[in-house]
């Protein structure tokens, strides 16, 4: 059996041509599918009973399971949602007054060990597909009744090591008869997988790059994110300068502050050293302790204090907020488990 929702906009159409249909019934199932939501083909009421039956007989339309929903005092939401082979994944919601956004995941675990990291502790089970990922984005919104506005792709795992699917889900967030959200609203992150940053700079679709920076000193970067020693910083910084003047548009660096680790005098001259001259901005995010973290957070004032230091030589800073820290849904803390939330 086909599942409809693993083909593309462009597999659906040699389907259709497969089956003798007419063009325009391509754009009708993949709306069905991608906008309307549904997993039952006999919905499709603008398809006739034989055709539906005719469908039916060859294909089906899968869904991620919801095996857990956990709700935050400050509005996010975290859900766990098992795939069709019963591994686990989760996505947050995040609303914000006219901001909506789903943060996905791009693999089951990952296999880079961030310290930072609480995903990183599963290890490494497998990429998921392009339709795993943006089906995401249509469950969070089927279940919380809100239009999603942002998608961005830093829920569990390494999207570039993942990088095809993570393009086709973006070509089905973006499509116009896919889920309709804008390029500029998607933002992917990566820890820095080098040859995928000078790709991504020919993507013709304006999704957002972000990097997972973290420190500005390779011995340092090296220890807090292993990845660091395949892709060094020097390398790292040389790719996103050309992704920079390949897009003509600025690229967002993520910062996680840890307290006594990366957030002295020594790492802010590091960072402006670094950054200097690059087209961007610094999003400081405090880092957000899961079970067994030896690290700590900074204070507001300290984070603030950091983001003084480096003003005015890198000018575009913003202090990010950890929303739904307490259900271990904030930045560096998904672990696809339905215990300890």
């Amino acid at each position: 059996m086909t599942n409809l929702k693993s083909l593309t906009f462009q597999g659906l159409t040699d389907l259709v041509k497969r089956l003798k249909w007419e063009d325009y019934r391509v754009k009708q199932i993949f709306s069905w599918i991608w906008q309307k939501g549904i997993s039952d083909i006999n919905l499709m009421t603008n398809l006739a009973k034989p055709k539906r039956e005719q469908l039916q007989k060859e294909c089906y339309i899968s869904a991620l399971k919801l095996s857990d929903r956990k709700y935050a005092q400050d509005r996010a939401e975290k859900f766990l949602f098992t795939l069709e082979d019963n591994h686990n994944i989760e996505s947050v919601f995040i609303p914000e007054s006219t901001r909506k956004t789903v943060c996905v995941s791009t693999q089951v675990g990952c296999a880079l060990d961030c310290k930072i990291c609480y995903t990183g502790k599963m290890g490494f089970t497998r990429n998921l597909k392009f339709y795993e990922i943006a089906d995401q984005v249509l469950q969070v919104q089927l279940l919380t009744g809100e239009r999603i506005s942002n998608v961005v792709f830093m829920g569990m795992g390494e999207p570039f090591l993942n990088y095809h699917e993570c393009l086709k889900a973006i070509e089905t967030i973006n499509s116009d008869f896919g889920l309709n959200i804008g390029a500029r609203k998607i933002t992917v992150s990566t820890s820095g997988i080098i040859e995928r940053i000078y790709d991504f700079a020919d993507f013709p679709l304006q999704a957002k790059l972000a990097i997972s920076l973290n420190a500005a000193n390779a011995e340092l970067r090296n220890e807090l994110m292993p990845i660091n020693n395949k892709y060094p910083l020097k390398e790292l910084i040389k790719a996103v300068k050309y992704y920079v003047d390949k897009k003509k548009k600025r690229v967002t660096f993520e910062y996680v502050l840890i307290k006594g680790i990366n957030d002295q005098p020594k790492d802010v001259k590091a960072l402006v050293k670094l950054l200097m001259g690059i087209s961007c901005k610094i999003n400081l995010i405090p880092f957000n302790a899961y079970p067994k973290s030896k690290f700590l957070s900074p204070s507001i004032e300290e984070m603030q204090e950091f983001a003084d230091k480096l003003y005015p030589e890198l000018p575009a800073i913003t202090i990010r907020k950890s929303r739904g820290s307490e259900i271990l849904a904030a930045c560096g803390q998904l672990a696809g488990k339905v215990s300890n939330m």
